[in-house]
């Protein structure tokens, strides 16, 4: 059974806003989206009064969940404040409810915390690693999916996790389209494909969906992929991140101890200034940097063998040793890679035996090596 708006609204009307108010009377929700039994939304409040917001989106979330048909729902509180406006006056509390403070009353602990002392483990995942780059177009994706799939050909229990919520790629890469289902604790269970755990947000949205998220829902919707997903018993966890030094780096570093961080990059010095600002992101929120792969290294000839250097050569290994980060490969620019990585069948998989698939696994036991003590001997 299909559910719809009018379902959701009428069970968001029985929760009630910090100050009483039925949150549908509220003026804090932003558009619904329900469709194939997935709901998306979020709860647009003053950041002065987030804290107390908190225990109000997860009712409307268990509420929401609770109505039969839903299987998957995405309920994000988005905290900001105009430029220049000043905080709401508290309102005078209600006779009737004595020893309930106005929501302004609500104030976050003093003392200046420190974000990562959220973090906590995935039980079960040993280690979490990011495949990042600067920008966009450099083989992020690819490059992440086949270093899982190294990792796996080495032995191990191996998870991949698209976080590029704007454009998710692991769809498409692994040839997958079906829904998650969800176990008897109401977690997601991942697809499974090459021997690998995969979940990406694009199993629960069409490939056409334009994802037109405010910061805080894409770390809502980061740390629910990251928490509320059935891993299971995993060596590594390998998480594709969107490109970038924005919101959901960050949530993906303060929410679980990553083990490291793999930065890809093309050789040519436009797509090196991004990597250095994606490196120094990892480092200032005391990410292992694990190393850079040059990916589009060369152009090989798929009929002569020839090399070419369309964006030059050698500009991630120089950039490595400047940095003094391991450089763990050159991966070339190939028609394999891309026809195979388009047709759902990525090379290392495809063609175990070919001369792609091996650099792929030699990058994947530099990887591997350096998370030695962390994950157990293959």
């Amino acid at each position: 059974m299909s559910v719809t708006q009018q379902q959701v609204l009428d069970s968001l009307a029985r929760i009630k806003s910090p100050r009483g108010v039925a949150l549908t009377n509220a003026n804090v929700l932003s558009a619904i989206s329900a469709a194939d039994g997935k709901v998306f939304f979020s709860i647009n409040v003053d950041a002065a009064e987030a804290r107390a917001w908190e225990s109000v989106r997860a009712e409307a979330e268990a509420a929401v969940r609770a109505i039969s048909g839903v299987t998957t729902v995405m309920v994000a509180l988005t905290a900001e404040r105009k430029p220049g406006a000043a905080p709401p006056p508290p309102p005078t509390p209600s006779r009737g409810t004595p020893g309930v403070q106005p929501v302004h009353a609500h104030k976050p602990p003093q003392g200046g915390q420190s974000p990562m002392a959220r973090q906590s483990e995935i039980p079960g995942v040993a280690a979490v690693i990011a495949v990042a780059s600067g920008k966009g177009g450099v083989g992020k994706s690819t490059t992440a999916l086949n270093l899982a799939l190294g990792l796996r050909d080495l032995g191990l229990k191996v998870g991949l996790l698209d976080a590029d919520i704007y454009g998710p790629s692991v769809p498409r890469l692994t040839g997958l389209h079906e829904k998650p289902e969800l176990d008897g604790e109401r977690k997601m269970i991942p697809l499974r494909r090459f021997g690998l755990a995969i979940m990406s947000i694009g199993f629960l949205v069409e490939e056409e969906t334009a994802m037109i998220w405010r910061g805080p829902m894409v770390m809502s919707a980061v740390t629910q992929m990251l928490r509320d997903v059935a891993w299971g018993s995993l060596d590594v966890l390998v998480v594709d991140m969107p490109p970038g030094t924005g919101d959901a780096q960050l949530t993906l570093a303060q929410n679980v101890p990553l083990k490291g961080a793999v930065i890809v990059s093309t050789p040519q010095d436009l797509s090196l200034i991004d990597a250095r600002r994606g490196l120094a992101m990892f480092r200032k929120v005391n990410v292992p940097v694990l190393g850079i792969v040059e990916n589009m290294s060369y152009f090989q000839c798929p009929h002569c063998g020839t090399k070419s250097d369309i964006f030059g050569h050698g500009g991630a290994r120089h950039e490595a040793e400047k940095l003094g980060v391991p450089f763990l490969g050159e991966i070339p620019l190939h028609m394999a890679i891309r026809a195979t990585s388009d047709a759902g069948n990525p090379v290392v998989d495809s063609e175990p035996d070919g001369p792609h698939a091996a650099i792929y696994r030699a990058i994947a036991g530099q990887v591997r090596d350096q998370l030695k003590g962390v994950i157990a001997a293959a």
